[in-house]
């Protein structure tokens, strides 16, 4: 099965973190082009940028004019001081979210099955407000164009270290399946993400939370996707899947905390791939956090490998240990907080 990547030159030098991050930001994406061109089943496209109208899928216009303004000034930040306002930064925001936009349109037109866009996954960003170096919601964007178009069960999987609270707040009362699972605890970014959060309306029992202790390792990553994320991706039957595969959760990862290595993200993918191949359906990935730049890129090379069905690939983009166990407290709150949560999403979901 073949990936499609969307790349252009333009995103070796985009970036919206404050400027010491830029580099490493960016750096990833140079080494994972580099280690995926190689390979035969994949295919590098060049993406439109979107849109002003497409990115009202999910934004205000109050909002985008701003964001304009700001990108001509130059200077300052578009949020509490997070998010650099760097000149041009409307511009730039356009050919990011582009690549998802631009890889969700194939996938719809049946052009492709597999899709990443490295330089995607903005998903702090909310209707009116940037956040945690995001500026416009690609993922949110791309599931409005696609329910625009009839879609339905469109399902949102997000394993960023970092809770997708823009995600989730853009979708809320929207009966779309969108999960994330994330570190959670006192003082922690963005501070949302608890188990009590399910939507509002319709959209009721459709926002999963899987909150997270400090610590987290890859055992318990499995376990919560054998619990829970697998279970609700079963039961909801999605017809097209999107993908945050924000690696900031890998061990040693300074800003999150947790401690997946390959056999996590690997152990994912591998799930997630019987499910494709059971039903058919299309996924489109995109990056997000992560700021070790030679380990994002081999993590988001390894799990397109696996969703793709590729081998001879696999083995030399893991981590040389892997495998990481949680230990016995960390355990006690994650089974304790699983059990809470398959007690409610049970009437609904049916796990």
């Amino acid at each position: 099965m073949d990936i499609w990547i969307a790349y252009r030159d333009e995103y070796l030098g985009i970036g919206f973190t404050p400027p010491e991050l830029l580099n490493i930001w960016t750096k990833r994406v140079e080494i994972f082009v580099n280690i995926i061109k190689s390979f035969e089943n994949t295919k590098i496209f060049t993406p439109e940028p979107a849109q002003e109208e497409e990115l009202m899928l999910a934004h205000t216009r109050s909002y985008i004019e701003y964001v304009k303004e700001k990108g001509e000034k130059g200077k300052g930040y578009l949020d509490y001081g997070d998010t650099p306002a760097y000149p041009n930064i409307y511009e730039k925001a356009r050919l990011a979210i582009g690549g998802t936009l631009s890889l969700a349109k194939k996938a719809f037109n049946k052009q492709l099955s597999i899709g990443f866009n490295p330089q995607g996954g903005f998903h702090h960003a909310k209707s009116n407000a940037a956040g945690g170096f995001c500026v416009f919601n690609d993922l949110a964007i791309s599931a409005r164009f696609l329910l625009k178009r009839g879609l339905r069960r469109i399902a949102i999987v997000d394993i960023d270290g970092h809770h997708g609270d823009g995600t989730q707040s853009i979708l809320y009362s929207e009966p779309l399946l969108k999960i994330s699972v994330h570190r959670y605890g006192l003082g922690f970014y963005p501070g949302t993400g608890w188990i009590d959060e399910l939507g509002t309306n319709e959209g009721y029992g459709f926002s999963i939370n899987i909150p997270l202790p400090i610590g987290s390792g890859d055992d318990i990553f499995m376990y919560v996707i054998d619990e829970v994320i697998m279970p609700l991706i079963k039961s909801y039957k999605p017809e097209f899947l999107i993908l945050q595969l924000g690696v900031d959760g890998h061990l040693g990862d300074p800003l999150v905390g947790l401690r997946y290595t390959s056999k996590g993200y690997g152990y994912f993918s591998s799930k997630l791939r019987e499910y494709i191949d059971f039903r058919k359906v299309p996924v489109v990935c995109t990056g997000g956090g992560g700021y070790q730049p030679e380990i994002s890129a081999r993590m988001w090379a390894l799990m397109l490998c696996i969703l793709a069905g590729m081998k001879g690939e696999i083995d030399y983009l893991r981590d040389r240990e892997e495998g990481t166990v949680s230990g016995e407290e960390t355990w006690r709150v994650m089974k304790k907080r699983v059990k809470t949560l398959k007690d409610i999403l049970s009437s609904i979901h049916n796990i």
